[in-house]
């Protein structure tokens, strides 16, 4: 060999050396990457995987204490009912119901003895005589009474000493039922064993607020009125005609109408609408049954059995020993001034009111029917036919 050929041999050798060498460095560096991914996934396995392990030993652990707190809980937390929308807050908070009383702006409130029924009516100035008889009768009596002032007048009435002891709501030209509707909810008159729901126009000369309470009670009804002296009132249906042959009566008799076997209004379970009083339960169904645009409350009459909460034949009657007069005056609808009312063309308002109430009365009627053909959960405890109650007059507010 040459020198030539040894000096190219050497330099071969050294170029095959060198490549061995690069690939030595990229086999260790390939493996040092590999190693350094894999030590990388290795870290992240173990962070990922201690911190899950803590979660769920700590999740297990809260599970375990809310196991705990919720088995130390007394068993009566599981049934409690609260009322809608008070979820969020401790139970002896919570106030449920409210009432009439009115409460001083300062000082300790004097305590009289609260009142334990309720007396509201519609009224207007034209019948405030009749008015303050029943208000002093019936705050003589204990009773809270609210006034609700169909005409908008109300400072007028400060000429009776007891004005500032009732409760006065003011709206033009609605009837007791739009009042009763939106301001004796159940919730607020449940302080009060009975509400008394009174037309204006009722004299209270031989009735006795207490007397009457001790009576119905007694009796058993849920839904009464008192009955009406036949020599001085308007009369329009039969039941509500006083007898005197005890205290109280439950049906009434009418030849070819009315018999012993007569099981429906208005032969018996039923009351007409000028003075009727209901027990707090009783009001609380049939607070739900008054329609919100409705305001006439025609045909409610005939289906207050279904709030007698039991046999409207036994829990719905008429007080013979104590009665009033029902004077039946006209009130709303009835004109300002009578000359320019008898004019030619003039609208007559008592007219268009009585028409307004035989269209409640036909809408009430076909919501009642279509109420009980929809709800398939609802048995009806007074099936067959409903007798037709003649309307005879237009009710007052």
């Amino acid at each position: 060999m040459n020198d030539d050929d040894h000096g190219e041999y050497t330099r071969r050798e050294k170029r095959e050396e060198k490549m061995r060498t690069f690939s030595e460095i990229k086999l260790r560096r390939s493996c040092l990457c590999w190693l350094l991914q894999a030590v990388c996934l290795l870290s992240a396995i173990y962070i990922i995987g201690t911190r899950a392990l803590g979660f769920s030993e700590n999740y297990g652990m809260k599970l375990i204490a809310d196991d705990a707190l919720i088995k130390s809980r007394p068993q009566i937390c599981e049934n409690q009912c609260r009322p809608l929308g008070s979820e969020a807050l401790p139970k002896g908070i919570v106030a449920k119901t409210s009432n009439l009383e009115m409460r001083p702006l300062w000082g300790n409130p004097k305590k009289p003895k609260s009142s334990v029924s309720l007396l509201a009516m519609a009224v207007g100035l034209k019948q405030k005589l009749l008015v303050n008889e029943m208000v002093t009768k019936f705050l003589e009596s204990g009773f809270a009474v609210m006034l609700f002032h169909y005409d908008g007048i109300v400072d007028e009435w400060k000429q009776y000493g007891w004005n500032g002891h009732v409760i006065h709501v003011s709206a033009l030209n609605q009837t007791k039922w739009w009042f009763a509707k939106r301001f004796l909810h159940p919730d607020i008159v449940n302080a009060y064993d009975y509400v008394f729901l009174w037309d204006e126009d009722l004299g209270v000369e031989n009735f006795h607020p207490t007397e009457y309470i001790s009576i119905i009670k007694e009796e058993g009804f849920e839904i009464s009125q008192p009955a009406l002296d036949v020599n001085k009132s308007e009369v329009h249906h039969q039941i509500t005609a006083r007898g005197r042959r005890g205290n109280v009566h439950r049906r009434t008799y009418k030849h070819g109408e009315c018999d012993r076997n007569s099981t429906a209004p208005p032969c018996t379970g039923w009351i007409e609408m000028m003075a009727p009083v209901f027990s707090k339960t009783a009001w609380r169904c049939v607070w739900y049954m008054i329609q919100n645009d409705l305001i006439h409350a025609w045909g409610l009459d005939v289906l207050l059995g279904y709030c007698a909460q039991g046999d409207r034949m036994q829990n719905v009657g008429v007080v013979d020993a104590e009665y009033v007069i029902h004077y039946g005056l006209p009130t709303l609808g009835e004109p300002k001034d009578k000359v320019a009312s008898s004019s030619p063309g003039a609208l007559d308002k008592r007219v268009e009111v009585r028409r307004q109430s035989f269209n409640e009365y036909r809408i009430f009627q076909r919501r009642w029917e279509s109420a009980i053909n929809s709800d398939k959960c609802w048995t009806d405890p007074y099936p067959g036919p409903t007798k037709k109650i003649v309307m005879t007059h237009v009710q007052h507010p």
